[in-house]
């Protein structure tokens, strides 16, 4: 059986990392840093963790509201394709800067693009 793309990335501290320095980016762009403005950041990364650990095909741990639901309030406030967009480069920038293999960030992107639809709630 094949390694999952969770194994691929390096695990559940690939995730850590990744998902640290991820937010560490978000939250200092000013284009969407003002939607975490009343977010729990440490809530905010553990569950981020726990998503990606379950997309990426890791222990199924995630037991966080559905995506749609986890933003109605962010497109509410106006979150649209183009903070859409941002948050994504953001999280091909941390890949790369934390030097993972660009089949595997192929990989993570695509999942990522697959979400579009359900975070803004179309």
């Amino acid at each position: 059986m094949s390694e999952s793309l969770f194994q691929r990335i390096g695990g559940a501290a690939a995730v850590e990392a990744a998902v640290d320095l991820f937010y560490r980016k978000v939250l200092t762009d000013p284009d969407v840093m003002f939607f975490f403005d009343t977010t729990d950041m440490d809530e905010q990364r553990a569950k981020q963790k726990s998503f990606l650990t379950m997309a990426f095909g890791g222990p199924h741990e995630f037991t966080g509201q559905d995506l749609r639901t986890a933003h109605a309030q962010l497109v509410a406030d106006g979150l649209n394709d183009s903070h859409f967009d941002k948050v994504a480069g953001h999280l091909q920038a941390t890949l790369q800067e934390l030097e993972v293999d660009e089949d595997a960030i192929a990989e993570v992107m695509a999942i990522a693009g697959a979400t579009r639809d359900d975070v803004l709630n179309r």
